[in-house]
């Protein structure tokens, strides 16, 4: 299932895609070729990467592009736009060409990690659904590989669905969460759409629901006792919990041949809860039963939890998984990724002529032209840096290849005995796909061998991480330089 089946997303676009098109359209510029860059210039969480996530859904969207007589009429309502402008967006389809990374590559700030080449007005009217799914589901992806980081090897589910933006953001979010490593998730919906393990148990509400805490655990062993996880923190974890699991352990489960598989605590403090429930059940005989935390965690929480010997088994997490949200509520910058788009090159009597923003700011200034992006490793495979280069560049790195540092261009550098791949596809070819798409297994285990194979530990620190180089031929260097300066004249 995928959305194309269910409904048109044609119309998730700002109203100034639609103005601007018109525009061009009225002034005769429909066919002229221009190319715009997707990028990012911060890392979430203040990290050391981010994880691209959320291609599938753009080629879906770009292959069901299309106005409905509905969305004609409703665009005609609104007065605004010229009658020839409306009939031809009635047979409206994307006839231009992708380039993007494969989903599940790490990303670094001011690189394109998807580029359109199209014309003007397909190149203006996909920016914003792009940019939706880029920005939400790599955020999303991001924050796990963080949490499943900080878990060192114990499971992680995302239970976020209730605290997501919206339904769509619950579903396309778990996703995106499997992408960066979760086990599994709670929403069932992303289950059936996208084959992720699901696993659930019960709330609070069934254990408050019979008369006492025993039989609630009675009635749930007799119905799952091939899958019994008893919420033991509705009362009181020590004291009734899980006294009461044990009993239902041993009256109810072991007598059928089963196991108890596992007790979830959502409250309290849970270092000090999980290591004395620990004893408890092992004094019972229960060393398999697994214990299963949840509450507001994050990756922060689960390293203190960590430092503190808890004795934890796996975490179940919501709002900071799901919205990508960040602890230090201080900076709400910290849980963005703000992917942006941004025109890069105008096509000139059949020549791609380069373009860039210049601001007062250093970091917004736009990289320009159409470019290529590198992935550089060392003699262990190890990421050393990305280079950006022009397109018609030819980038052979089998003797030493200068390149320039562009925060110090004035060191000479050099890339010795490195390797260098291309990380940009091409997806779409004058509006058809010519990509064949990953499972999302796949994707996942590209992720995974990225970061345990390619990415430097010291990347992936929570604090203080290393700044992955991001480096420029020499040609491209001078490109861009040339820009600035003849900018200066206006």
């Amino acid at each position: 299932m995928n959305q194309s089946e269910s409904r048109n997303l044609t119309m998730v676009m700002d109203l100034y895609e639609l103005t601007m098109a018109n525009g061009y359209f009225n002034d005769g510029d429909r066919e002229a070729r221009v190319a715009f860059d997707v990028f990012y210039r911060k890392n979430p969480d203040r990290g050391g990467f981010a994880i691209f996530a959320g291609l599938e859904q753009i080629v879906e969207y770009v292959e069901n592009l299309h106005f409905s007589k509905e969305d004609v009429d409703y665009l005609r309502s609104l007065n605004t736009f010229t009658e020839d402008f409306l009939n031809y967006l009635e047979s409206f389809k994307f006839s231009g060409d992708i380039y993007a990374f494969p989903e599940g590559t790490i990303m670094y700030p001011n690189e394109p990690v998807l580029t359109v080449v199209a014309p003007l007005i397909d190149a203006q009217l996909v920016e914003t659904a792009i940019l939706a799914q880029v920005n939400h589901q790599s955020l999303v992806a991001t924050k796990t590989s963080r949490i499943v980081k900080a878990a060192e090897g114990k499971a992680v589910s995302d239970f976020g669905a209730r605290r997501a933006h919206n339904m769509d953001a619950a579903v396309y979010g778990a996703r995106a969460s499997y992408i960066g490593g979760a086990a599994g998730t709670a929403t069932v919906l992303a289950g059936q759409m996208f084959g992720i393990p699901v696993s659930g148990t019960m709330a609070h509400s069934w254990v408050m629901y019979y008369k006492d805490e025993y039989t609630a655990f009675k009635h749930y062993a007799e119905n799952y006792p091939d899958n019994t996880v008893l919420l033991v923190d509705t009362y009181d974890t020590m004291k009734s919990g899980i006294p009461n699991a044990i009993r239902v352990a041993k009256e109810v489960l072991e007598p059928m041949g089963k196991r108890l598989k596992g007790i979830r605590i959502d409250s309290g403090d849970l270092a000090y809860q999980s290591i004395k429930v620990r004893a408890m059940l092992d004094e019972a005989g229960l060393t398999d039963c697994k214990i299963i935390v949840s509450n507001s965690l994050d990756e922060h929480t689960i390293s203190s939890l960590n430092m503190q010997k808890a004795k934890i088994d796996g975490y179940g997490v919501g709002e900071r998984l799901i919205t990508g949200a960040s602890s230090d509520y201080s900076d709400e910058t910290l849980s963005l990724l703000g992917a942006v788009y941004k025109i890069a090159a105008v096509e000139e009597n059949g020549v791609f002529e380069p373009r860039i923003k210049i601001s007062g700011s250093v970091e917004k200034i736009t990289n320009p032209g159409l470019k290529k992006v590198y992935r550089v490793y060392d003699q262990n495979g190890k990421a050393k840096a990305d280079l950006i280069a022009k397109a018609d560049e030819d980038v052979d790195l089998t003797g030493d290849f200068r390149f320039v540092d562009p925060d110090m261009p004035w060191r000479n550098l050099k890339f010795t005995n490195c390797t260098a791949k291309p990380l940009q596809q091409k997806i779409f070819e004058n509006g058809k796909r010519v990509y064949e798409l990953p499972t999302l297994e796949e994707i996942r285990a590209y992720v995974k061998k990225q970061l345990t194979e390619e990415i430097w530990e010291e990347e992936q620190r929570f604090v203080n991480p290393h700044k992955h180089y991001m480096d420029m031929t020499p040609d491209y260097y001078d490109l861009k330089m040339s820009l600035l300066h003849d900018s200066r004249m206006y």
